[in-house]
């Protein structure tokens, strides 16, 4: 490839750090894909162990975490995207950057937006493709969840023969892509302990993707995920290669599994709460038997991750601890709610909601949010963001008296008062949508409490 683009598009990413515009994760991408399109596959085939590539609406952060620590603890050397640039432009950034590295990485692991993946598969022609779930989200940019499916079909279907596609089994959109194609592995989770009563009211993807009729579940998990099957033809969830045969939930601190692989078992304690963070161990898991990682280095892996900024982060301010657990979908702020409500002391709460375009403009969502349980039992309640007069009166709905929540739109000033609302030594639970936990993170950024989001990882 040229040195003088590589040279312009390395010199504009310093640029934007200098003067404080960002990380200068997307720039020097964009540069580099306007002055060579072909980049981005040009720059993947020079890894020698080739492109793993996650997606998913819900995860794929954490999870692709998870993978790089086990490719790490088998000694493989990555270019990731961590600083969650998941366009292709950041794509390419983190390629960019990483060309200049010595030692080269060998391998590329990237997690990838949902409508932005099947131009990235088609550049980087992965040799693993991880797709997690298909919930509900953004419905203004990405369309309906079935649009999304049909796009993902396509891809997989196109992929090359010696791709591997990493399917949830539990997902009956997602399990459906790898119908009739060959070398599929497939991942679920299959301990009973952790079911819910009831398929959610919220839940999203509930009709065979063959014949539309309804379909019955034996256990229900997360959303629509569960043990799934179809009574009319007769279609049901594939037998998982990988599975989580244990799964214990240790309160709001963290996760243990135990995982069957064709390989062997795995087994992780991990310190990232809830049964959403069990997925992502398994799913991480699954990628790295397609990448041939080891179950000792996967475990490793497992034990090794943290959580992602704005994930299951934990900061300390003033005396309190902050959990900070991004809620930015129907399916992911149940599962937020369910987190929280782990903590048996009641929770104090900061819920933040913004309508700017990386969070969706439509914030009809909230409505299917069971935020009940939690509003049962609180102690304090903060709302902030561009929409928080629309939190409060899907609280005051709930039941919530207006005296007993506080009301500020601005963040830094929300912050401080949700923190003074919560005693030394307490913990302050922060359920903020996409761009609200940016600007939370910079408040706290300005305190001192944490980097800036593109230090992280």
């Amino acid at each position: 490839m040229p040195a003088p683009s590589l040279t312009i598009a390395r010199a504009a990413g310093m640029l934007s750090r200098r003067l404080g515009r960002g990380g200068g994760t997307s720039l020097p991408g964009k540069l580099l894909l306007r002055m060579r399109p072909g980049a981005l596959a040009e720059l993947g085939g020079e890894l020698p162990r080739g492109v793993t590539v996650i997606s998913a609406t819900n995860g794929k952060t954490t999870t692709a975490r998870l993978v790089a620590e086990c490719a790490r603890a088998a000694g493989w050397r990555l270019v990731a995207n961590t600083a969650g640039a998941n366009l292709v432009s950041g794509i390419a950034t983190s390629l960019l950057e990483a060309r200049g590295r010595r030692p080269r990485p060998d391998a590329g692991l990237f997690e990838v937006d949902e409508a932005a993946l099947v131009e990235v598969a088609r550049q980087l022609r992965p040799r693993v493709l991880l797709l997690m779930n298909l919930f509900r989200d953004q419905l203004d940019r990405y369309g309906e969840l079935e649009h999304l499916a049909a796009l993902w079909s396509g891809m997989v279907a196109g992929l090359p023969a010696d791709a591997t596609p990493v399917l949830n089994a539990d997902d009956p959109a997602v399990a459906a892509l790898g119908e009739g194609r060959p070398g599929v592995l497939t991942f679920g989770i299959d301990d009973p302990s952790i079911a819910l009563p009831a398929l959610p009211h919220a839940a999203d993807s509930t009709r065979c993707r063959a014949c539309d009729h309804p379909l019955d579940y034996a256990l229900v998990t997360i959303g629509h995920l569960g043990h799934w099957s179809c009574p009319a033809c007769r279609r049901a969830r594939p037998a998982p290669d990988v599975a989580a045969t244990r799964v214990r939930l240790d309160g709001a601190r963290g996760v243990a599994v135990t995982i069957r692989t064709p390989a062997g078992t795995v087994e992780a304690e991990l310190p990232l709460p809830g049964l959403h963070n069990a997925y992502n161990a398994v799913a991480a898991t699954a990628a790295a038997v397609a990448m041939g990682i080891g179950p000792a280095e996967t475990a490793r892996g497992l034990a090794a991750g943290r959580a992602a900024f704005g994930r299951a982060e934990r900061v300390r301010l003033d005396g309190r601890e902050l959990v900070l657990l991004l809620a930015k979908n129907p399916a992911g702020a149940n599962e937020t709610v369910r987190t929280v409500l782990l903590d048996p002391d009641p929770p104090h709460l900061l819920i933040a909601l913004n309508d700017r375009t990386a969070d969706g403009h439509d914030v009809s969502w909230i409505w299917d949010v069971d935020y009940e349980p939690l509003l049962e039992r609180f102690a304090s309640l903060t709302l902030t963001g561009d929409r928080a007069h629309d939190l409060a009166l899907r609280m005051r709905y709930a039941g919530v008296p207006a005296g007993r929540m506080t009301v500020e739109p601005d963040a830094g000033r929300a912050l401080e008062g949700a923190v003074a609302a919560t005693p030394a030594g307490g913990t302050l639970y922060v359920l903020p949508t996409y761009t609200a936990m940016l600007g939370l993170r910079d408040a706290l950024a300005e305190r001192g409490a944490v980097e800036a989001f593109w230090r992280d990882g």
